[in-house]
């Protein structure tokens, strides 16, 4: 399993879009659901109107066949979404090593 890793500080009038965009019932998930693989996304805040979220796919493998079959979706719903966000970093593509059961 790889855990993807992002973190945003968020525009404060956009938190609420930006929490039910990026929540584990939002449009990403949405658009996520659509490859095999995808496991599930955590969307995590801290004070300050910063966020990060992980998403869990059952392999690298899986991750790039969505992009290469969803390019075009995962583009402009990330267009969309940069008018919600301050800054935006890309943090990494980590191996699960020990995950608790959910």
């Amino acid at each position: 399993m790889i855990a993807i890793l992002w973190t945003y500080r968020v525009k404060p009038e956009c938190i609420g879009t930006f929490e039910t965009i990026y929540s584990s019932e939002g449009e990403w998930v949405e658009l996520f659901r659509q490859a095999p693989g995808f496991l599930g996304t955590e969307l995590l805040r801290q004070s300050g109107g910063r966020y990060a979220t992980i998403d869990r796919w059952s392999e690298p493998a899986d991750f790039d066949r969505f992009k290469a079959r969803f390019a075009p979706a995962y583009e402009a719903l990330d267009r969309r979404c940069t008018a919600l966000t301050l800054e935006e970093e890309f943090v990494g593509i980590f191996e699960v090593l020990d995950a608790q059961p959910g």
